[in-house]
């Protein structure tokens, strides 16, 4: 197992969660609302917002591969953890979607604390939080199917 997994079990930030399955559609539900209150504010040129807001459809479409999984994270690293581990170390997930949501939270913390951020990241992030969520939900679907 994942040695960084291993650790954010012992310090319980991602702990098994039984209820994890149920959650799923909830939190796809939440990343779909993010992305489109997103996408309105990238038009009205709100581009700190849609920012943010792109992250936590990100976020909230993770959240709902981790509940999959019957995992629940505690912090948002040990939620990429917890992502490396259960689906791109395992091949089910490309490792550029990791890296896309590690630079939607690099970009979210920058834009949030900082004040930074601009159309041209605002615009990145939001044409990757449509893919990240486009292939969470493939990757949920086949699940099913399989059942």
């Amino acid at each position: 197992m994942n040695p960084e997994f291993e650790d954010c079990l012992k310090r319980n930030k991602i702990k098994p969660f039984s209820r994890g399955k149920n959650l799923v559609s909830k939190e796809l539900k939440s990343a779909k609302s993010d992305l489109e209150i997103a996408k309105e504010s990238f038009e009205k040129a709100h581009y700190k917002w849609a920012t943010i807001q792109c992250y936590y459809s990100m976020f909230h479409a993770t959240r709902a591969l981790i509940y999959a999984e019957n995992y629940r994270e505690k912090s948002h690293h040990c939620l990429l953890v917890a992502l490396r581990a259960l689906y791109v170390e395992t091949r089910r997930l490309n490792f550029k979607f990791l890296e896309n949501l590690e630079r939607a939270k690099t970009l979210r913390e920058n834009a949030d604390y900082y004040g930074d951020f601009s159309q041209i990241g605002a615009k990145d992030i939001l044409d990757k939080a449509k893919e990240f969520l486009e292939k969470t939900k493939g990757i949920l679907s086949s699940r099913e199917k399989e059942k």
